[in-house]
């Protein structure tokens, strides 16, 4: 593996870790056991505020979906420690959505139930579904469901389609909609269009940016295109490594210029390119919007 220049940037404003809706405390990741274990997370620190948008970006296997799985108490921490609204993560709850690149669907479920299924589990639960109000309060999370489905920009006949009926556009769009159903303060999302086409992708970009718009939900996307971090989110965080045997650290912290200075996107972009990519990238060849 290439060695990446070690450049932190820290322009963004020191008031954010008064304000951080996730705190990384001097994180470290280590997998195995003995003599030499593999190093993957040395001494992160970082704190994101409520309401940013922030991509995650650096070359494949630096640690970008560990950091997400930290993040969402999917995984815990060798040592240091990872907060979302003060309270260390110990297990995943309604405060963190997440989207994976893979559609987490469940194939003999319809659209409308997949959408829901995370409200059924939640509020009506095992016993609930024997309450009286079970089918009162089900009605309401499928009119729910049709609503984000609405948004999504997916139709009301799509609802008792199956996901092997949907292209994968759709069936990300549906898994968009089964993570903001929940409300959830923070969305993770961790390639989650790097599978799609790249007209598509597009489409999907102008989607998610359009609901952060309107929802001001925290959102950390994990990407390994530096143009799409630097276009789509408003904050850059880049990882990579001193050396093969060292665990990645943050690389670059900074604003990302937004998506009508087409001149500060390119600049950006060859910055993390730089910076983290050092041999060049291997499969940018999906367009980016920056109208997004």
């Amino acid at each position: 593996m290439a060695t990446a220049q070690i450049a932190i940037d820290t322009t963004t404003s020191e008031t954010t870790a008064t304000r951080a809706i996730i705190r990384i405390e001097d994180v470290h990741v280590r997998y195995g056991l003995g003599s030499t274990p593999k190093k993957v997370l040395n001494g992160i620190s970082l704190d994101i505020e409520a309401g940013e948008f922030v991509s995650i970006v650096g070359q494949t296997g630096c640690g970008k979906s560990t950091l997400l799985r930290l993040v969402l108490a999917e995984e815990m921490p060798t040592s240091g420690r990872v907060l979302v609204e003060g309270d260390p993560r110990t297990q995943p709850d309604r405060r963190c959505g997440y989207v994976p690149q893979k559609y987490s669907l469940f194939p003999d479920r319809t659209v409308l139930e997949n959408i829901i299924f995370g409200l059924d589990v939640t509020d009506i639960g095992f016993f609930g579904a024997l309450r009286p109000s079970r089918r009162a309060r089900r009605k309401r999370f499928q009119a729910e469901a049709l609503g984000y489905m609405r948004r999504m920009g997916l139709r009301e006949s799509d609802a008792a389609k199956y996901p092997h009926q949907l292209s994968g556009g759709m069936q990300q769009r549906v898994a968009i909609a089964q993570a903001l159903i929940m409300r959830p303060r923070i969305l993770l999302m961790d390639e989650a269009f790097s599978a799609l086409d790249p007209g598509t992708r597009l489409s999907m970009q102008h989607l998610i940016k359009t609901l952060w718009r309107e929802t001001g939900t925290t959102i950390l996307f994990v990407t390994h295109n530096p143009r799409e971090a630097a276009t789509l989110a408003t904050r850059v965080i880049a990882l990579g490594r001193r050396d093969d045997e060292d665990g990645a650290e943050i690389v670059l912290d900074l604003p990302a210029p937004g998506a009508d200075d087409e001149q500060q996107i390119a600049a950006t972009t060859h910055r993390i390119v730089e910076t983290t990519f050092p041999n060049g990238i291997q499969n940018e060849d999906e367009p980016t919007s920056t109208e997004v």
